[in-house]
């Protein structure tokens, strides 16, 4: 775009999960400053991730989602994300692998703005189906991809992010075969990270080329000293364990994370607050002595569910067939 010609409008719904009678839909009304995400040369790495971050929201605008020619009327927040979290007036109708289609648009008329895809942007919402045995939720830092966030500092962290294409990053051998066989096409994936929305559409890109199973992606809000949007009064992965559970009251899940940050405390409060709820927990290892040793210090006599720390995903395939949580 031009200097003074003001980017086109965007709404990038995210992928989200509900029930035949709740929607949760969640997104975010952004200008599209074309980020192209496969663009190699640090130069072009470094203006996209400056992109990402450096994001021009649509605050306070009136926005519309359709489902099924129900329409529901929205305002955009102070960051420009929105939220439907409520019971359905209608019955909600899913694909074979239980995704609800909506469509959402501006309506503000005063906007007087070119909007991308002539204002018609489409989002999903996952409902689990009936033969669902079990979900899975799993963090992503370090856990399916390498981030290096038990580096000096968190460098590594900067490096990756900032100069690395999603199509340069590789997952962590075996994962996305341990994943699909999980999923097993009817057994719901939910991706759990304390990373920012800003870097939503990297990891959709990331997942996708890598062949993760398709599930909903739950980041958190990039907060500034001026933020303006509540501060959440549970941490964040906390907060969304915790949704997806109630949510689905009969669905046992397996827990997966790694051994770098506090993922295993996380794991181990859930298995505490929803007795015979989890079915399983994999922690994959890190390249940290002291919180290796920490790890496997806390379950080295635990008894109450199968836990696993893993090197390699083959021992987690192992793991899961024996359990019964693969065939």
């Amino acid at each position: 775009m031009g200097w003074l010609k003001k980017d086109p409008l965007q709404i990038i719904p995210f992928l989200t999960y509900g029930t035949k009678t709740h929607l949760y839909l969640r997104g975010r009304a952004l200008e599209d400053e074309d980020i192209d995400l496969s663009k190699k040369g640090w130069f072009s790495l470094l203006v996209n991730s400056w992109k990402r971050f450096e994001t021009d929201e649509i605050r306070n605008t009136a926005i519309q989602i359709n489902i099924s020619e129900t329409k529901y009327n929205l305002i955009t927040d102070a960051e420009g994300y929105y939220l439907q979290d409520k019971t359905s007036e209608i019955k909600l109708k899913t694909d074979a692998e239980g995704w609800l289609d909506y469509k959402i648009k501006y309506t503000d008329k005063d906007l007087k703005r070119q909007i991308q895809r002539d204002n018609n942007f489409k989002g999903q919402m996952l409902v689990p189906t009936e033969k669902a045995m079990f979900g899975v939720i799993s963090d992503i830092d370090d856990t399916i991809l390498h981030t290096g966030v038990t580096s000096r500092l968190k460098w590594k962290v900067v490096v990756n992010t900032l100069f690395k294409t999603p199509l340069k990053r590789k997952a962590l051998e075996g994962t996305a075969e341990f994943y699909e066989l999980l999923h097993n096409t009817v057994n719901p994936i939910f991706y759990v990270s304390n990373s920012p929305w800003n870097l939503y559409r990297y990891l959709v890109f990331f997942l996708k080329s890598n062949h993760f199973p398709k599930g909903p992606i739950l980041l958190r809000d990039f907060r500034t000293p001026f933020d303006k949007t509540p501060k959440p009064e549970l941490a964040h992965k906390y907060h969304e364990v915790y949704n997806i559970l109630n949510t689905y009251p009969d669905l046992k899940f397996v827990l997966i994370g790694d051994c770098g940050e506090k993922d295993a405390y996380i794991y181990l409060d859930v298995v505490k607050k929803f007795p015979n709820r989890v079915a399983a927990i994999y922690l994959r290892s890190v390249d940290h002595r002291k919180r290796m040793k920490r790890i496997q210090h806390l379950f080295k006599d635990y008894k109450e569910i199968p836990v696993l720390i893993v090197d390699d995903s083959n021992q987690a395939i192992a793991h899961a067939k024996e359990h019964g949580f693969i065939n």
